[in-house]
């Protein structure tokens, strides 16, 4: 039987998946945060330092503990795709999406047929093939639980944005506020007046559509920012212990 993907039960329910980016290969951190109850674990393929034996382990580790692993992927190729999906993944952000042919891309990558192209191997993420015996009802439950986001990241992406919403099979969408900038031609300056102004606008017309955001129902934060929330709790109290006792 298929697994639920939790963060598309998130999505069809209105609720909200709770879970972290992972930019460090380490099975070993998703275990333990998954045992913290998040739903599930994202995989910077495009910036973080993986290779497919990494992820491959990432998902084993997601399993264990309950918690959906999905990936941005480098690029929008069929091949680094399926080879993401081949490790176990339940869901793919695609990166630089900036028209409708990139969009149409990325879900024909993602999904089996009839809806996409997506290849079937015999490795992990296709349960070893073990339910090669009913290949048709397998590719309807696994496309109804893989997610797919798209990334919008310059300029031809708000250009395009409404050829682009019109492609179906695309559950969210997320703008890389860092590229979008510089897209925009404002580099290095997210939270300039005009680039809040386009992103306002891109928002709304995505809502418009009937379209949605990655902030209206996932809630993550970066390993990183975990990593350094935690030492800055410690050498806090340090801070405040030396200077209870006048050490300086």
């Amino acid at each position: 039987m298929i697994t639920p993907n939790k963060v598309k039960a998130a999505l069809r329910d209105g609720t909200q998946a709770y879970g972290f980016i992972l930019t460090i290969p380490s099975a070993e951190m998703v275990e333990i945060l998954g045992r913290t109850g998040l739903d599930y674990v994202q995989i910077d393929g495009e910036h973080g330092l993986f290779d497919m034996t990494d992820i491959e382990r990432i998902c084993r580790a997601a399993d264990l503990v309950g918690m959906t692993p999905i990936a941005r992927v480098p690029d929008l190729s069929a091949i680094t795709i399926n080879t993401f999906l081949d490790r176990g993944l339940r869901g793919i952000v695609g990166p630089h999406i900036s028209s409708k042919a990139d969009a149409e891309q990325l879900v024909r990558a993602c999904y089996f047929g009839p809806i996409g192209q997506r290849s079937f191997g015999d490795g992990r993420g296709v349960h070893y093939a073990a339910y090669k015996s009913d290949l048709r009802s397998y590719y309807e439950q696994t496309n109804r639980e893989t997610l797919v986001g798209a990334m919008l990241e310059d300029r031809h992406a708000v250009d395009n944005l409404d050829d682009i919403l019109s492609v179906p099979g695309i559950d969210f969408f997320y703008i890389g506020m860092n590229d979008f900038s510089q897209g925009l031609g404002y580099p290095g300056q997210p939270r300039h007046p005009e680039v809040i102004r386009i992103r306002n606008e891109t928002v709304a017309r995505i809502h418009a559509a009937g379209r949605m955001l990655r902030e209206d129902f996932m809630v993550e934060i970066r390993t990183n920012e975990l990593l350094v929330n935690g030492v800055s709790a410690i050498t806090e109290q340090r801070d405040e212990r030396r200077g209870a006792i006048g050490v300086q």
